[in-house]
């Protein structure tokens, strides 16, 4: 059974596939068409949160890279999630739009990480404006 705001996230996923198999920038642009398709139908994805430092407000749990910068992480279904949580996190779905809004003005994070295990792809402030339609 498929949470139904998750039903379409498959095609996020196939269109990260393909950008993996042949990486250009139509199939940059592909993928990020699709992304935009699925949040203007009210998409949601699963976000893993931590708890925030000294009151009870949740904060979306960031990742760490190599090389210094920070990233959200998100998933298009729970069976991505589980695929290489070396913990268990907590998580919450949430909607596509507001994400990504959140995303453009928190500081200290890149961007968002969509399926950190699998079907990757990092979406920077610059392509989750291309997104939202917006210049950042």
């Amino acid at each position: 059974m498929k949470d139904e705001k998750l039903q379409g996230n498959e095609k996020i996923e196939e269109a990260i596939e393909g950008l993996k198999k042949e990486p250009t920038q139509e199939m940059l642009a592909h993928t990020l068409t699709v992304i935009r398709r699925r949040m203007q139908e009210e998409g949601e994805l699963i976000v893993a949160v931590e708890p925030g430092a000294g009151d009870s407000q949740l904060k979306v749990h960031g990742i760490q890279l190599e090389d210094g910068t920070s990233w959200w992480m998100a998933f298009t279904s729970f069976e991505e999630e589980m695929k290489g949580a070396d913990k268990v996190m907590s998580a919450f779905m949430g909607n596509m739009r507001q994400l990504f809004e959140a995303a453009l003005k928190a500081e200290g994070i890149k961007g968002i990480i969509i399926n950190p295990w699998n079907r990757t792809i990092m979406l920077d402030k610059h392509l989750i404006g291309i997104i939202l339609g917006k210049t950042v």
